[in-house]
């Protein structure tokens, strides 16, 4: 199979003013999905242009940018996928913008799905926003146990009998609250339920505000790999409230960095620059290093998205660390280790493996390393983990083709990767040794 290597062009651009662009937008002179940075953005004079989705990334100083600045208009992204095609709205504070919620939000009936952790926090402020004069809407909520080991059937079977027992039909609309195991059944069941009603992402994670929640992967875990039941099902729309973050536990803050990370590898070298000068800034929950981080990455993700929404083959390469990963996850045991916990160490596992076939060189190998240390992530799986688990769990990944593991590899300078099924099987082999007991 022929490998793809990825990149991404750098050109110069204009940015209009967030006061400028939602007068336009309230005015319907342009439609919303569009991307709008605070005035006092310090711009550079290179820019990432994303080309499908014609979206602008900024520059690489942020840090004295004021923490309130992307709280008054929401930073949009737009996922161009055509008539099903939704925005991305970015920014604090944004559950206490009602109309944003409330435009996306088909007939009269409302399903929250939650877990228990996010429930006292941001429950009632989301009900709130969908209620507040709108007096014909009617919400109903189903809390579920909160861990990446209750994604499975028996839970997903409790929003189902929550809907039926409601009564909600075509027309209601489904809103998942919470992290990327709520999104993921929650986007499942509104697939599913009735063949297909709307739903609405609020991810208040991380890892599900720049990964999970944009891009309409659903699904659940099967005991013998991790998201093997699903479907793809695009959102209405995603709506980011970065303040959300600030009751994220420390652990889970890191283990959401993992995919932050994870774009700048594979398609956006700038990106990955910025990252290693402002980690601790974010691990520090620093606003406007979350904000840019959060924009950035879903930029990124939405550009992939536009271009491969089933994963043929360009939307694949976001999985670099992913199938080893995964393996990780399901051997060790789901909820041991954290999505983003075992994707750290199995992207250095993938990036050992990319150094072994020749494709990258020993900088690229010390700078993942580093900045995961730094981040305060896992760089070796557990010591359970054996060689022929590894082997075992990998054969049933998803991209697994004709009995062929394909992976995701970089090759050659920062920012490019490969999808592929063409390489020595002995470095894959190494790799596992290396990493894990025989």
């Amino acid at each position: 199979m022929a490998a793809n290597t990825i990149s991404l062009s750098i050109s110069s651009s204009t940015v209009a003013s967030p006061k400028t662009l939602h007068s336009l937008q309230t005015r319907g002179l342009i439609p919303p999905p569009t991307i709008s940075f605070p005035k006092s953005l310090p711009l550079s004079s290179t820019t990432v242009s994303i080309s499908r989705s014609r979206v602008r990334a900024g520059p690489s100083q942020l840090m004295n940018e004021p923490a309130n600045a992307m709280s008054a208009v929401p930073t949009i992204v737009e996922v161009d996928l055509g008539n099903r095609s939704y925005p991305i709205y970015i920014g604090a504070g944004l559950l206490d913008q009602s109309e944003l919620l409330q435009r996306h939000v088909h007939g009269k009936k409302v399903l929250v799905v939650t877990n228990e952790r996010v429930a006292p926090l941001y429950l009632d402020k989301t009900v709130h926003a969908l209620t507040v004069g709108n007096p014909n809407v009617t919400v109903e909520s189903v809390i579920l146990p909160d861990g990446e080991k209750y994604k499975d059937m028996d839970t997903l079977m409790k929003v189902f009998d929550k809907a039926i027992e409601s009564r909600l039909d075509r027309r209601s609309t489904f809103v998942a609250l919470g992290g990327g195991v709520i999104g993921d059944m929650c986007g499942y069941a509104a697939a599913s339920y009735l063949r297909g009603v709307n739903f609405i992402q609020i991810p208040t994670t991380v890892m599900a505000q720049v990964d999970s929640s944009v891009g309409g992967k659903t699904g659940i875990n099967h005991r013998l790999g991790k998201n093997l039941i699903g479907a793809f099902y695009q959102p209405q729309c995603v709506l980011v409230d970065t303040d959300t973050l600030n009751t994220l536990p420390d652990r889970e803050m890191a283990s959401g960095l993992a995919e932050v990370i994870k774009y700048g590898l594979i398609r956006d070298a700038d990106f990955f620059e910025w990252q290693e000068k402002n980690i601790e800034a974010l691990l520090a929950r620093d606003p406007a290093a979350l904000a840019y981080a959060v924009k950035r990455s879903c930029e990124n993700k939405a550009d992939v998205v536009s271009q491969d929404e089933k994963e043929s083959g360009l939307r694949a390469t976001l999985n670099l660390g992913h199938t080893f990963g995964h393996a990780i996850e399901t051997g060790f045991g789901y909820g041991e280790w954290l999505h983003g916990e075992a994707v750290a160490a199995g992207t250095v596992m993938a990036v050992d493996m990319s150094h072994r076939l020749g494709w990258i060189d020993d900088s690229i190998v010390e700078r993942v390393n580093n900045i995961l240390k730094r981040a305060k992530l896992p760089t070796t799986p557990p010591e359970s983990m054996t060689v022929s688990m590894f082997k075992s769990i990998m054969a049933v990944d998803k991209k697994v083709a004709d009995g062929l593991l394909r992976l995701i590899l970089l090759k050659g300078p920062l920012g490019n990767c490969v999808f592929t099924g063409d390489y020595d099987r002995e470095a894959l082999d190494a790799t596992l040794r290396a990493f894990s007991k025989s």
